[in-house]
């Protein structure tokens, strides 16, 4: 073989790398738009991104997610949302609430939507029907709204004395009106007087905490709403410097110091979003999965918040525990 001819052999042999490189198929992008921050579902969202791996998606290697979190700002969730379909993301992943998946459906009409959402979302449109959703949404509902009325008996069966129960609700959520109906007509189902205080700042909260505590308010419990999960430390902190015994609509709540805990298994929700999202890049559409209605709710209990409150948990409720943190 002549010099010339072994050259231009070895310069196509040094391009066939490059080539083959450049027919590989691009990485799916998962846009993961959330009204929270993510330092209040780190947990969950490891088991989302676990997931993914266990379905052949594994982050920053076979697939890349965009990050976009309006942190309790949901003014800001649109622009958010648009900002992923101009990105050209494969699906959108919306957590913390329905604000962030109705600003998802508002923003497209084709890329696929996995979202998480507090009540039916067949109600407020996102689906049209929770069996064949059709176009291109469908995800998990966590039945927030349904479990308020639940909630209204813990602190019931925790303060026996308790004439009167507060409720922290946030009122500018999208789904405060029905949140507040639930409690108010479990409170009613109870005989249970409540006192609703509101509150949509920091300043609220804590000016909500003082007057509770003028009124000698004995119990206390805390609506749920991404409003107040990224405020968790702070409330916590409040019924702790003002020993009011409150409770709390996740998990996360009880792990981060909160007297108690009762609320859909978030961890199985993001897993269930992950499978959801994986399926949905292995080809299959949105429309054609049904909504996962929830079916792991966790009571949590954290007894050494309950020592420094000198609060004995009632056997009863001990023995309803899922989980009794010591």
């Amino acid at each position: 073989m002549k010099r010339r001819e072994f050259i231009t052999l070895l310069s196509g042999a040094a391009a066939w790398p490059l080539a083959a490189r450049a027919q590989q198929p691009a990485m799916p992008v998962i846009g993961f738009l959330g009204s929270i921050s993510p330092a209040v579902v780190e947990r969950p969202l490891a088991t989302f991104r676990q997931v993914l791996k266990e379905t052949g998606f594994e982050e920053g290697k076979t697939v890349a997610i965009e990050y976009r979190w309006a942190e309790g700002r949901y003014d800001q969730l649109p622009d958010l949302a648009r900002g992923l379909v101009r990105r050209q993301v494969a699906v959108i992943v919306t957590v913390g609430g329905d604000p962030p998946a109705l600003a998802a459906k508002a923003a497209t009409s084709t890329i696929p939507i996995v979202f998480m959402v507090g009540r039916n979302p067949v109600k407020f449109g996102l689906v049209a029907s929770l069996n064949r959703p059709g176009g291109n949404t469908t995800g998990v509902n966590l039945y927030i709204t349904e479990t308020e009325a639940k909630r209204i008996e813990l602190p019931r069966d925790l303060v026996p004395r308790a004439t009167t129960i507060g409720v922290l609700m946030n009122p500018k959520t999208a789904d405060a009106e029905i949140q507040v109906s639930e409690v108010l007509a479990a409170a009613r189902a109870l005989q249970q007087r409540i006192e609703v205080m509101n509150a949509s700042s920091e300043l609220e909260i804590e000016t909500a905490f003082v007057t509770l505590a003028q009124r000698n308010i004995s119990a206390l419990l805390v609506g749920a709403d991404p409003f107040f999960n990224n405020r968790r430390d702070l409330i916590i902190s409040l019924a702790a410097r003002h020993a009011i015994p409150a409770i709390y609509p996740l998990h996360d709540f009880a792990d981060a110091g909160g007297l108690m805990s009762y609320g859909t298994s978030l961890m199985d929700a993001y897993r269930q979003v992950g499978i959801y999202a994986a399926r949905i890049l292995k080809g299959e559409k949105p429309g054609e999965l049904p909504v996962v209605q929830p079916t792991k709710f966790d009571f949590v209990t954290n007894l050494k918040t309950a020592k420094a409150f000198r609060l004995q948990i009632p056997d009863k409720l001990l023995a309803l525990a899922d989980e009794v943190i010591e």
